[in-house]
């Protein structure tokens, strides 16, 4: 029970993420959340699309160097403390976090939803199940 994000290798130069976005774009891939992480020379855009195969397809035949990830989806009330509660969950399960990012639901104007990336997804999902906290699908993604 996971996300799955695809990280792609984009050049840090003007107009590269335009070009990457863009073919993404005319294949009518709907991006649903997005991080950049940069450096001098290249960046990491960590994305989360409504379909895997098809942007992960796209991007291989456009020549971006990619990978896939698992990640964990949390729905968040929007409320004070909602991200504080996930983040004891996991503190007192031990779980690191790695890093994470958040984007809005579209339709669900009551929560806010943050990616996890975490060293074990099964153990993150089960100790925020079992606290109540919702955790997202990719079958999800399209209906956000």
């Amino acid at each position: 029970m996971s996300i799955k994000q695809i990280s792609v290798f984009v050049e840090n130069k003007p107009g590269a993420m335009y070009a990457m976005t863009g073919v993404l774009a005319r294949n009518n891939v709907d991006l649903r959340a997005l991080s950049l992480a940069e450096t001098e020379d290249f960046g990491i855009v960590r994305i989360i699309v409504d379909n895997v195969y098809a942007a992960t397809t796209i991007l291989k035949d456009a020549g971006y160097v990619h990978s896939v990830t698992s990640v964990v989806g949390v729905a968040i009330p929007d409320t004070p403390g909602g991200l504080n509660r996930v983040l004891q969950v996991l503190t007192d399960e031990g779980i690191n976090v790695e890093y994470m990012y958040a984007f809005l639901g579209g339709k669900d104007v009551d929560h806010a939803y943050m990616i996890f990336r975490v060293a074990d997804d099964a153990a993150a999902t089960a100790a925020l199940a079992a606290r109540g906290i919702q955790v997202v699908e990719q079958e999800e993604m399209s209906s956000l």
